[in-house]
This record gives C-alpha cells, sequence and structure tokens, in this order.
C-alpha cells in the first residue's frame, strides 16, 4: 500500500506540473504555497523551481513560440554536433563569411518581461535564458545546468526578480540599447598594437541594478540576458544581410521576432582541449572595454561577484584572452587575439580566446574571469592558444606573460594555472555548442525566423 500511496501522489504531482505547461490562461497563482506531500519527493526550492519554469514555457506560447519540451524536444542532437543548449530552435554552423556574412549563428526562446527604471516605472523588455543554477528547472526549461551560479546569491553581484500574476517576470534594472559602438584602437606600444584600445564606447549599457545573474522568487540562479526592449537590439543581433550601415537599435531586424518568441544571435568562436569551434555568445560585460569589443552589454555590477582568481570556489571561471595574437592565418588555424578583434571591422573577427572546461563539467558557470596573457616573441613566431596546459607551458617558457594591464597581480588561486593572473573583467559567455568539424557547413534545426 505504501509504494502504491507513493505512486499516486506522484502522479498527482506530475499532472499538476503537466497541466500548468499546457494551458494558455493567465496564470493568477504565486509561488510560495507547497503541500507538505510534495516535499516528500523533491526538494522545496525545486518544486518551485518547476512552477516558475511552467509559468516561463506557458510565456513563450502565449507569445507565439513553440515552448520547449523535455519529453518531445523539437530538436534531438548528434554527439558530433555536441549541443549544450537543448531548448535552441536551430543553428547555423556555416562559417564562410563570404557565403554568410554574420558566421555562425543561433536561435533561441525569447522570453517578455518587465525592467524596472531607475525612476522606479517600467518598460517591457525581452530576453533569453541560457542557464539555471538548479538541476530540475534547467532540464525543464532545456538550458544548462550550472549550480556555481549560486554563489552569486548575497555578493551584490545579482539582482532579485519576482512574478507578475500574469506569469512574467520583474527584474531591478534595465538596459539601454541606444548608444552607438565605438572603438579607437590602440598604438604600437613594444609587441603590442590595436590592444589595449585607446577609447572605447559600449554598444549597450545596463544601469546599476542590472545583473543578468537573476534570482527567482523560488532562490534559483538563472542567466537570464536582455536582448531588446523600446531603446534597440543587443549588438550580437546580427544585421539581416550582414552589410551595410549600422542597425543595432532596428526593432524591425527580422532576427528579432517578437511576434514568434525567437531571436536570432551571433556566435563567437574559441579553443578548448586543443579543439576549435567552442561557439558561444556574449551578453554583457563587467568592463566597457571588451563590450565594445566583443559587441556585449556593459554592465557594471557584475564586477561584484565574487570572487576574481578562484576556482573552483566563487562564481566564476577563468579563461584566456590573448593581447597580440595572430593577425595573419599562416597555417590554416586562423587569426586570434584581442588585437585582431580591436583591429577588425563590426563582426567581422572576434578574439578567439581559450577555454578550460565546457558545459558537461558541473563546474562549468557563464560568467567568465579574463585571464589575459601577451606574447613575448614576433608575430610570425606566435602559436595559436588552443588549451590551457599549451598556455601554462608557454607561459612557463616565457613565450607568454600575463598581460601588463592584469589588475590583480596574484597568480590564480585554482588548479589550472599557477601562473595566470585576473584582469578584473567579467565576461557573460554562454556556451552553446562545440561540434566536430564534420558539422561545419550545415544548418540543423530552425536556424531563421519565419
Amino acid at each position: 500500500m505504501k509504494n502504491l500511496k507513493t505512486i499516486m501522489i506522484g502522479g498527482i504531482i506530475a499532472a499538476s506540473l503537466f497541466t500548468a505547461c499546457n494551458t494558455d490562461v493567465e496564470d493568477t497563482q504565486t509561488t510560495d504555497e507547497l503541500t507538505t506531500a510534495d516535499s516528500r519527493f523533491i526538494s522545496k526550492q525545486s518544486f518551485r523551481a518547476l512552477k516558475e519554469a511552467n509559468l516561463l514555457l506557458r510565456s513563450i506560447r502565449r507569445d507565439g513560440g513553440v515552448p520547449y519540451n523535455v519529453f518531445r524536444p523539437a530538436l534531438r542532437f548528434t554527439k558530433d554536433q555536441n549541443v549544450f543548449l537543448p531548448s535552441v530552435l536551430g543553428i547555423d554552423f556555416r562559417i564562410d563569411r563570404s557565403v554568410v556574412p554574420a558566421g555562425p549563428t543561433a536561435r533561441f526562446p525569447m522570453f517578455q518581461g518587465w525592467e524596472t527604471l531607475p525612476n522606479g516605472t517600467r518598460r517591457k523588455g525581452y530576453y533569453i535564458i541560457t542557464e539555471a543554477s538548479n538541476k530540475k528547472m534547467a532540464k525543464k526549461l532545456g538550458v544548462i545546468f550550472s549550480p556555481r551560479m549560486a554563489a552569486s546569491i548575497g555578493s551584490g553581484g545579482e539582482q532579485k526578480a519576482y512574478w507578475t500574476r500574469g506569469g512574467r517576470l520583474v527584474f531591478e534594472g534595465s538596459v539601454d540599447f541606444s548608444p552607438k559602438r565605438s572603438l579607437t584602437t590602440g598604438p604600437a606600444d613594444g609587441l603590442l598594437f590595436g590592444f589595449p584600445p585607446a577609447s572605447v564606447e559600449a554598444g549597450a549599457v545596463a544601469d546599476d541594478n542590472w545583473s543578468s545573474y537573476v534570482v527567482l522568487p523560488s532562490g534559483v540562479v538563472i542567466n537570464a540576458q536582455l536582448v531588446a526592449n523600446s531603446t534597440g537590439i543587443h549588438d550580437r543581433i546580427p544585421h539581416p544581410d550582414g552589410n551595410g550601415p549600422a542597425q543595432e537599435d532596428d526593432l524591425n531586424n527580422p532576427n528579432l521576432a517578437i511576434d514568434q518568441a525567437s531571436v536570432v544571435m551571433q556566435l563567437l568562436d574559441g579553443w578548448h582541449e586543443n579543439k576549435p569551434f567552442y561557439f558561444h555568445i556574449v551578453t554583457d560585460t563587467s568592463d566597457p572595454g571588451p563590450a565594445a569589443i566583443e559587441l556585449g552589454v556593459f554592465a557594471p555590477k557584475l564586477a561584484n561577484l565574487p570572487t576574481f582568481g578562484l576556482f573552483p570556489g566563487g562564481s566564476m571561471l577563468p579563461f584566456s584572452p590573448t593581447a597580440n595574437g595572430r593577425t595573419t592565418d599562416t597555417d590554416g588555424f586562423g587569426v586570434q587575439g584581442l588585437n585582431t578583434a580591436s583591429l577588425s571591422n563590426r563582426q567581422a573577427q572576434d578574439p578567439t580566446n581559450t577555454f578550460p572546461i565546457d558545459p558537461s563539467d558541473q563546474r562549468y558557470a557563464p560568467m567568465w574571469d579574463a585571464h589575459v596573457t601577451e606574447f613575448t616573441v614576433p608575430e610570425s613566431d606566435r602559436p595559436i592558444l588552443r588549451s590551457f596546459d599549451q598556455i601554462n607551458d608557454l607561459l612557463a617558457d616565457g613565450t607568454l606573460i600575463p598581460f601588463r594591464g592584469n589588475a590583480n597581480p596574484s597568480p590564480l588561486a585554482n588548479s589550472l594555472s599557477d601562473l595566470l593572473t585576473a584582469t578584473g573583467a567579467i565576461i557573460n559567455c554562454p556556451v552553446i555548442t562545440q561540434p566536430s568539424e564534420s558539422v561545419i557547413g550545415t544548418q540543423i534545426g530552425s536556424p531563421r525566423n519565419k
């Protein structure tokens, strides 16, 4: 009888969650009340997190999109495609910019919510979610499970959100997408050229209350990044044709589809464990420099996240851009470096930074703590940096040194490297996929809005 009772109660809970996810009426419940029976099967936070996930999924349907269904996902990915974000609606793996000017892109489900302006009024905003600190919520939404994000709670680098009775999130902060991005490359300084830039202006600026680490009423932290509001759109939403005059703030850009609850964003490449195609997006950064170089939002509150140079503690992960990488492709492995990105035109070249782990590792977090390196040898002798092991070897023999602009003189306090130092810049880089070379040049799902 005990087993039968357990099965019956479990079925009631599952049925209630399924019903909540598949109704189109406006929600009028809060997520604050639970029955005692529910806690026998899942934690209180997880149960509330599932209810919150259902509110988000239902809002996608109301807005004209197709909510993720963990039991019947719209897309099933192969091992070679190696996609970390199950809810993604489509990916264009074509990298030949003579054919696809924007390069590789991905199409994401997009949620509607409310920003709170400094004067206390609200403004409608549109955002994507790529990670959650609760495993059950992450699975329900089809996003990456990142428990390390919970370390941000109480740091001052996060923001809180609450639900309207209609099931929309209200954020504490807001983002202004109207500024025009600009970057003036820096003069030559020894072996440095182009980076650091002489001056920068980020193409979007968040107020002091905005952070993409959002703490929900359940206590779960999600990585929610604004991509559009009445002031304009995110600079990582590519131009319709990839060319022409700047159209950063054009709300009519077809890559932003409010009526389909989806948005197309440009992917950046990188290296991980000697493999290329470490495709990720940049959404916001704690410093205007990388925001301008990588087309992100300057969000100063992120600088309060814990803790620079610390791993596995804290809420961030170290990654390693190089200040003066190779600007010409001499062996088919491409170019690299913050200098190369600074010298290129908009959307034409990204830094192709080096990363230590991927989202299959539960130590992963989408906030990356930049540890910049600097080559001490002429450009003709600079290799492409493909792994942290290689970086450590080159630091040991003097081919690389920590970038002279790094703010923290102390070595990295973790097992990944004892020779790197932190710049103090944090960059929100959710990793979407790292496919095999056989996948490059293909498309999966629906990578474009209809």
